[in-house]
This record gives C-alpha cells, sequence and structure tokens, in this order.
C-alpha cells in the first residue's frame, strides 16, 4: 500500500524558499516538467526576474500508476538559452527527468543543463542538480487535491 502525504501551498513556499538557496549557478531560461513543475517555474521566474520559462511536458503515470514508458513532447525552443534550470515537483524514478535531458541535450548540444526538483527519491535512476527533501511516499500536492 502506498502511503499518501498531504503537500500545503504553505510547505511548497517555505520549501521553495530553501530551494533558492541551495542554488548556486546562474542560469537565463526555466524549463517546468509539466504538470508537477509548473507553479515552481512560474514563481522561479517570477524570483529571479527571468521571462524565458518554457514548459516541456511528459507523461509517465496515469494517477499512480506508473506507465511502461515515458512520453516528452511540446518541445521549447532553448536557441537562445545558454544555461537552463529544469524544474519537477518530484524526481520519482527518475525516468521523466532522464528522458527530458535526453531530448533538451540532443537538441540543443552547447546549453548546460541543470536541475531542481522539491522531492528527491533515493531509489530514482538520476539525482537532480538541486533538491530539498528525501522521501520514499507519494506526495499529493496542493494543486492537485485543493480543488477537489
Amino acid at each position: 500500500m502506498i502511503n499518501k502525504i498531504y503537500y500545503s501551498y504553505n510547505e511548497f513556499r517555505e520549501d521553495l524558499k530553501r530551494l533558492i538557496e541551495k542554488i548556486d549557478q546562474d542560469f537565463d531560461t526555466i524549463v517546468p516538467i509539466s504538470r508537477g513543475g509548473l507553479s515552481m517555474g512560474q514563481m522561479l521566474g517570477e524570483f529571479y526576474e527571468i521571462r524565458q520559462v518554457y514548459a516541456i511536458n511528459t507523461i509517465g503515470y496515469e494517477g499512480t500508476k506508473k506507465l511502461d514508458e515515458v512520453k516528452v513532447f511540446h518541445f521549447p525552443n532553448l536557441e537562445e538559452s545558454n544555461k537552463v534550470l529544469i524544474v519537477d515537483d518530484i524526481v520519482d524514478s527518475g525516468e521523466s527527468l532522464v528522458a527530458v535531458l535526453e531530448v533538451l541535450k540532443r537538441e540543443y548540444p552547447k546549453v548546460i543543463f541543470f536541475t531542481a526538483s522539491l522531492f528527491y527519491k533515493p531509489t530514482a535512476i538520476v539525482e537532480p542538480t538541486w533538491w530539498v527533501k528525501q522521501t520514499q511516499d507519494w506526495i499529493d500536492f496542493f494543486w492537485s487535491e485543493d480543488l477537489k
């Protein structure tokens, strides 16, 4: 049975501040992975005064069921970017992040990519450059739960 934990806006805001404290590199573009990274991307864009915030889409889950493969689509145009921060709410298996990095590095080999997440599962196949909390639980984020 999956242990589910509710993650509130207040926790999100405080953890995003903690993430900002950890980030020690400059970047000129933010690419949130849709949908979980969108709130992070928008708020980080405001904080860093970066207008180049472009989403990329992945589908790796249907509800709590992990799909056999991660689909990546709606790639942003990063021709004018030098250093890109890719953000997502959680690096669970890591497959979505790896798939996004493979696509973007292939399309933009001269761009430097960094990654950040609020949550990281140590069993993931990749560790983000920066993260705030480790977990083994299923996180019910406020943006998924509060309008139900």
